[in-house]
């Protein structure tokens, strides 16, 4: 009786042809972040130990409302969104 070992056909994955060397690294003007006890939020400090200003974000919120249209026993519920952002 004879054996015979059938090897694997090498295939190149899917997903390898879309690969492409990550981008030049940049280096970013903070060397530290740490928070601030008081206000909670990220304080960001260059190599010599100066605060670097990171920029302004804006803040949004939103409100929805819930309206029932029928009065049976079924659900028939719709609602209403708005939100506004500065």
């Amino acid at each position: 009786m004879t054996t015979s070992v059938v090897l694997p056909t090498l295939t190149r994955p899917w997903g390898a042809g879309r690969l492409t060397p990550y981008p030049t690294t940049i280096r970013r003007p903070h060397a530290t972040v740490a928070v601030d006890p008081t206000t909670q939020l990220g304080v960001f400090r260059d190599r010599t130990g100066q605060v670097v200003e990171m920029g302004k974000h804006g803040t949004s919120s939103g409100t929805e409302t819930s309206t029932t249209t029928n009065s049976d026993s079924r659900n028939d519920q719709g609602h209403d969104q708005d939100s506004s952002q500065d």
